[in-house]
């Protein structure tokens, strides 16, 4: 029961990379004011919203491509091909952990009630359970992260052994195609979160199977992360990107859901990219756990103890307080008030 070793292998090499390319980064004084970053298709994020709400002072924010899974997206922050990235906590525990010099600064994403991670069959599926699942396809957005992680966990749970766990196939997916995947048979089971999960579930036809949202309860599940080199060198830059989405995550939280929907549809509309805006119509919550997106010891050491079991380490487990830091956001220094 181990996520595939091509991917840690992969991110201890990017660890390398990264250690080479940050030598002789630091100095100088004037911090910069533009953030480089990878958005996703029809769909808004917090720094987005964030800017858009006018939360992020004299920061801009400059969009340089699209991504569809998160340990691509602070791969390329690592490396410096952008400035920040959002990963699931278990992706960003696995490549610190491969000495990569970056730092969590804030969650964004998670789940509860109304926002989760469902995996999906269609209505006359057979697949009910864990067992059900030996020799099936499931489909999701990227492998070695969230959805494989707590997938697996379930099946764990469901007493499959590490042999019939690595019987399930899993299938990287481009999220806007996990649906049409699952009802066209290509796949089993499709993993299913957010807007796009709703937008499914409104069509009618699938069921859900189980959810993370039912096996660990409300959680922020993921966090952004810069390197620590362009912490140490713009950290009033950092502090203002994070109390600006903490802001953007808190608007989100009290103002009515229409409101919301409405904010995020215009930011689509303006941006120009040629984008389907019609997933937003289903956002319900972002899902994040923390008020203002503090960021807590259990959402990380939840999956360094998974991949310990897994003996993901080759040394001994980093601690969360290696991995994360909450001293940028001003949730965290005033008991939860901006």
């Amino acid at each position: 029961m181990s996520p595939p070793r091509r991917t840690l292998a992969a991110v201890t090499a990017l660890a390398v990379l990264v250690g080479t390319a940050a030598c002789g980064t630091d100095g100088g004084t004037d911090q910069t004011t533009e953030l480089r970053y990878q958005g996703s298709v029809g769909q808004v994020s917090l720094p987005e919203l964030a800017a858009d709400l006018g939360y992020l002072g004299d920061v801009k924010l400059t969009w340089i491509g699209n991504v569809t899974g998160g340990p691509q997206d602070i791969q390329a922050t690592a490396t410096g091909q952008s400035d920040f990235g959002g990963a699931f906590n278990g992706a960003i525990v696995k490549l610190a952990a491969a000495n990569a010099p970056i730092t969590a600064v804030i969650s964004y994403y998670g789940s509860d009630a109304e926002t989760f991670q469902g995996y999906y069959v269609l209505d006359d599926s057979p697949i009910r359970g864990p067992r059900d699942l030996i020799g099936r396809r499931v489909g999701m957005n990227t492998l070695g992260a969230h959805a494989e992680a707590v997938l697996k966990t379930w099946l764990a749970r469901g007493g499959l052994d590490d042999q019939e766990i690595a019987q399930v196939e899993l299938v990287a997916l481009p999220p806007v195609n996990t649906e049409q995947s699952l009802r066209q048979k290509q796949i089993d089971v499709a993993v299913l979160g957010g807007v796009i999960r709703d937008k499914a579930v409104a069509a009618g036809g699938i069921r859900t199977v189980f959810t993370d949202y039912e096996l660990f309860g409300a959680f922020s599940a993921g966090a952004y992360v810069f390197r620590d080199d362009f912490i140490r060198r713009n950290p009033e830059t950092v502090r203002s990107f994070v109390a600006g989405v903490g802001k953007a995550i808190e608007w989100a939280r009290t103002e009515p859901r229409e409101t919301v929907v409405a904010r995020l549809k215009s930011i689509i509309e303006a941006r120009g990219r040629n984008e389907d805006a019609s997933l937003v119509a289903y956002w319900k919550s972002t899902g994040v756990a923390g008020t203002g997106g503090i960021i807590t010891d259990q959402e990380f050491a939840t999956w360094i103890d998974w991949l310990a079991a897994e003996g993901e380490f080759s040394g001994a487990k980093p601690a969360p307080g290696d991995i994360y830091t909450n001293e940028f956001n001003p949730y965290a220094s005033t008991g939860g008030a901006p």
